[in-house]
């Protein structure tokens, strides 16, 4: 079809819904529209059901992108960034923004999400008090959470406990106020909100329920919280997540039908023709939508409407909740409220920790609680969407549908027993048949392949079981799903193939091991060229040059790209030590170069913060001369070696848990290891260094050195696993080296510590690391050749002229404004 002819399609919102709906558009009517989307949020679309792994740190911000930059430019997609949408003009059928660009369109969606509630109390608008919505939201959390101070987050809700859970993973003191008397109130009954409490408390977060606010305190920062029972609770950060309403000024300011929210019909069209909205912002049949499914379902009618199917219209249908909080499963659908005519079937397990509750009316499921076994919730669900009448399995539905005809089948065939529109991931609204039917007609062998087309399991993941079984039934004995996984789409080959076939080709560049190895591309892509970056400088440290161009931009200019486009910087400091002269440098710094924000991280080091790109290599020379490099807070490698005073100056401390700690960083920086490595040693096991969440960790005790490894403090939280006791320092570093050393060469790019240790199991580290002495040493050499090419400090090398190109200052390009 010719640009001429193509219908114009404006978007207001790059969320998830309009980016769904995109999916569908272009596969249902491709080449019909030239699309351009306006953006307030200065990025792509993101996966926000992901924002609590970015939050506790299991995941990067470009992990959970959706739409990189290149699916945008392969569907010709103008993406404005940043921009505002101000004024929307239905007679000229334009949108303006507040950058002054004027689009026209033909069709227009908005898409403008919500926005977050705020308590209207005293205190609101003090600095420390944010909400929970999106990725400027989570930043600024992150760097709140470096003080490890006090948070209090304000309701109990689904991203209330989620935020909690995340800042408390981030060494934040925790405290969750909840109005009413039992958390998740709107979602689950009195006895499944009493254990979800419980299970809060056991990680370490306070409760308070029938909490009210009654103010919040301090002068110009948050100070704490003031109840309306007269108690304060302290906080230095304020959260609040009490809830959202539609974002429908806009389309008011438009002349548009708004009641809660934008008023459209089940075809989501507003009271203009031409003028379609859908997601948070919607009204549809009087309800608004805060979970992402029936967004999801909108995306799908509105991208049907577009491509000329007046037929498809928006159902609505009960939505299942889940909490994305490790080791918390619950799982609530329907209306599990006391009524007339109603009853119940309750299971509890208290030696388990098991509770399920079913809500019959005439026979028929219309609610459930499931707390701790949650695996036939979307069996329950299925029953109380199609109104099926229980009466024959009354005696046995409570134990599950494994359990129907009265002894326990195989899960699979459970499994196989649900109709096809039965739903799997409610994250995403994927039914049964869709999977079966993509899996058939696409040829998919691997999960990774499924995620990819349906997108089930592909967001919290809690369905990955289920869709694993209907790959199971679908694919028979063909499924294998220990299979190799390929790197990414460039090559058949997985990871463990891929290093191993390095090492015994001899492959000593990039071009070497796509050419030898078969790639399918010219030059590979974001996913496998950082990898074999970091096996090539892994396997070959005194033959391969560090490919710069394989670097995410991060580790290119050594320094943490912030959400302005400014950097931050943070100096190492040996163990987290310091002394007056370093401090001056750093203040002299601070007041030279203007830096607006200086803070003292969770690993014991400063943060500058708000530096421009072209200053970097100025700031490191004036760092440089007071004796610092590089502290690498960007890298995969070794991040920080945390301590405690030990010995030298506590009570209590066994041995020199600072020393040693000095003594380990100024060993180890700068190693490129496959995810970023974070390492503490504690005096004593009162443990202040925090040593039993670190990737590796130190007990010093009387009689020696405990060591520990494959903690985590993220979206996984698990204490370290024990590798062993050592008696002398000397053993300490050369067991500690030897276990680094043996996850650089043996782990896949970007897996941490704690997954690698879980995949290849931890009596095999303890065999090779503590019993074979042989083996141990081996690696211990290796770490010790590989650190002459490593400890360079890249800081110096930037200030001397390297890749000087990089911090040149952009050009700035002027447009002339579109014409109205």
């Amino acid at each position: 079809m010719a640009e001429s002819t193509l219908e114009k399609l404006v978007i207001i919102g790059n969320g998830m819904a309009p980016g769904r709906m995109l999916e569908e558009l272009f596969e249902k009517a491709p080449g019909r529209y030239q699309v351009t989307i306006f953006n307030a949020e200065p990025r792509v679309n993101y996966d926000r059901i992901m924002l609590s792994p970015v939050l506790s740190g299991e995941k990067d911000y470009e992990e959970i992108i959706i739409h990189g930059d290149g699916w945008y430019i392969k569907h010709g997609i103008t993406l404005y960034k940043g921009h505002k949408i101000v004024a929307i003009d239905r007679v000229a059928k334009t949108v303006t923004s507040d950058h002054g660009v004027t689009e026209s369109y033909d069709k227009l969606v908005i898409a403008t999400g919500s926005v977050p509630f705020i308590i209207p109390v005293p205190g609101k608008d003090l600095q420390g008090v944010i909400t929970y919505r999106d990725l400027d939201d989570v930043q600024a959390m992150l760097l709140a959470a470096q003080s490890r101070e006090k948070a209090v987050v304000i309701g109990g809700g689904l991203l209330g406990l989620e935020a909690a859970a995340g800042l408390k993973s981030r060494g934040m003191e925790v405290t969750v106020l909840h109005v009413m008397p039992t958390l998740m109130e709107r979602q689950l009954d009195p006895a499944a909100g009493y254990l979800l409490q419980k299970a809060v408390e056991e990680r370490g977060i306070n409760v308070l329920t029938k909490a009210n606010t009654k103010r919040i305190l301090g002068e110009t920062r948050v100070e704490g919280i003031e109840l309306e029972d007269g108690r304060i609770i302290p906080a230095t950060l304020v959260v609040m997540a009490v809830g959202i309403r539609p974002n429908a000024g806009l389309a008011k300011d438009a002349g548009l039908a708004v009641n809660r929210g934008i008023v459209v019909d089940a075809g989501m069209l507003t009271s203009d023709g031409d003028i379609m909205a859908l997601g948070e912002c919607a009204e549809v049949g009087g309800m608004v939508y805060g979970l992402v499914a029936p967004l999801y379902e909108m995306a799908r009618v509105a991208a049907s409407h577009l491509a000329g199917d007046r037929k498809a219209a928006f159902v609505h249908s009960d939505t299942p909740t889940k909490l994305k909080v490790t080791g918390i499963n619950l799982y609530s659908v329907g209306d599990f409220a006391d009524g007339d005519g109603r009853e119940e079937i309750v299971l509890r397990d208290a030696t388990a920790g098991i509770y399920k509750r079913l809500v019959l009316k005439e026979n028929r499921i219309i609610g459930s609680v499931l707390y701790g076994d949650t695996a036939d919730g979307a069996w329950f669900n299925d029953l109380l969407k199609r109104g099926t009448d229980i009466t024959e399995m009354r005696d046995t539905l409570i134990f599950g549908q494994a359990y129907q005809g009265g002894a326990p089948l195989d899960p699979t065939a459970a499994v196989a027993a649900l109709p096809d529109d039965a739903e799997i991931c409610g994250c995403n609204g994927v039914c049964k048949g869709k999977i079966v039917t993509t899996i058939t007609s696409k040829g998919l062998t691997s999960l990774d392949e499924v995620r990819a087309h349906t997108k089930a399991s592909a967001s919290c993941g809690s369905c990955t079981g289920l869709v694993e079984q209907i790959m199971s039934i679908t694919l028979g004995d063909s499924y294998n799903p220990a299979a190799v996984q390929p790197m990414c789409n460039c090559t058949e080959l997985g990871h463990d193939d891929v290093r191993r076939l390095i090492k015994a080709k001899g492959l000593k560049t990039i071009p070497a091991v796509m050419q030898e190895l078969e790639w399918k591309t010219s030059c590979g892509c974001a996913k496998c060229r950082p990898a074999l970056n970091y096996y090539l400088v892994c396997d070959w440290p005194n033959e391969y040059a560090d490919d710069y161009q394989s670097r995410f931009i991060n580790e290119r200019v050594h320094a943490n790209i912030q959400k302005d486009g400014t950097y931050s910087v943070v100096p190492r400091m040996w163990g987290g030590v310091t002394n007056s002269e370093e401090l001056r440098a750093i203040a002299d710094v601070v007041d030279k170069f203007n830096v607006p924000l200086v803070k003292v991280t969770g690993g014991q080091r400063i943060d500058l913060l708000g530096i421009e790109k072209e200053d970097l290599p100025a700031v490191w020379a004036d760092l440089g001369k007071a004796g610092f490099v590089s502290g690498q807070a960007y890298a995969k490698g070794l991040r920080t070696v945390k301590t405690c005073v030990g010995s030298q100056w506590c009570r209590f401390g066994t041995q020199d848990s600072t020393g040693l700690g000095i003594r380990i960083e100024k060993f180890m920086w700068g190693s490129w290891t496959p995810a970023k490595l974070k390492m503490a040693v504690s005096g004593c096991p009162r443990n202040c260094a925090e040593a039993t969440c670190k990737d590796i960790g130190v007990i010093c005790v009387d009689s020696g050195f405990e060591i520990h490894f494959a903690g985590a403090a993220g979206l996984d939280i698990k204490g370290t696993e024990v590798l062993g006791l050592v008696k002398t320092e000397d053993e300490a570093l050369e067991h500690i080296v030897a276990l680094t050393q043996m996850y650089r060469e043996q782990a896949r790019y970007l897996e941490r510590i704690y997954k690698w240790a879980k995949r290849i199991g931890l009596d095999e580290i303890r065999r090779q690391i503590m019993d074979d002495a042989e083996k141990r040493k081996g690696f211990y050499d290796r770490f010790v050749f590989s650190q002459k090419f490593a400890q360079i400090d890249p800081w110096s090398e930037r200030v001397s002229g390297k890749d000087k190109h990089e911090f040149r200052p952009m050009a700035t390009v002027g447009f002339n404004q579109a014409a109205e």
